[in-house]
């Protein structure tokens, strides 16, 4: 079962929704235990980083992250969900995040339209199983204002160009961001979903 971590920062039903039509089953949640019982867990999210991490905490699910992080279990981070996982985020003044992954997250150059809302090529920065049949410049949709501007270069699985370059695959271990929206990407979304599955079965 994957647990869908619900705490109030993200639309949901799509991603389950998506998740149904691989086979994969889900569960909404924010129990303690069936988090921990969960073979995998999805972070999702939209809005404002600092809201995110401050619902968060007021569960104490960032200190259950880290800990199931810490034992390996996949954690996949959809969006903001991504962004939460690096040391901080400058937006709204600045907010530490859940540091699982190294790096920081600043807002989108004012030279392009912001917020980032579209489809986006994905280019590939290094060989990974998530792009299996994905084909040539594989488009997913994206709608955020910040991203990730440094992290770890080993950790960048994919890119997308947005006024500079925008991360838009990572995965370090067993923890993988992805900045768009898979579950709003059409067919492209559900074959990384079903590679994603894949890779961590």
């Amino acid at each position: 079962m994957i647990a869908i971590i619900d705490y109030g920062a993200g639309n949901i039903k799509s991603l389950q929704f998506a998740l149904d039509k691989l086979g994969k089953p889900s569960k909404l949640t924010m129990d303690p235990e069936e988090i921990k019982q969960a073979d995998s867990i999805i972070l999702p999210g939209v809005g404002a980083f600092k809201d995110a991490m401050e619902a968060l905490q007021r569960y104490q699910l960032d200190s259950l992250l880290k800990d199931e992080a810490a034992n390996g279990k996949p954690i996949l981070g959809i969006c903001l969900g991504m962004q939460l996982f690096y040391e901080f985020s400058e937006e709204n003044g600045g907010c530490a995040g859940l540091g699982l992954l190294t790096g920081s997250v600043n807002r989108i150059s004012d030279s392009v339209k912001v917020p980032h809302m579209g489809w986006n090529i994905l280019t590939a920065n290094q060989d990974n199983s998530l792009f299996d049949q994905l084909g040539k410049e594989p488009y997913v949709y994206f709608v955020h204002s910040y991203a990730v501007d440094r992290l770890a270069e080993d950790t960048l699985i994919a890119s997308a160009e947005y006024g500079g370059r925008v991360p838009a695959i990572v995965q370090d271990k067993n923890i993988t961001g992805m900045q768009f929206h898979p579950e709003k990407s059409g067919e492209i979304g559900i074959t990384l979903l079903k590679n994603y599955e894949e890779l961590i079965s």
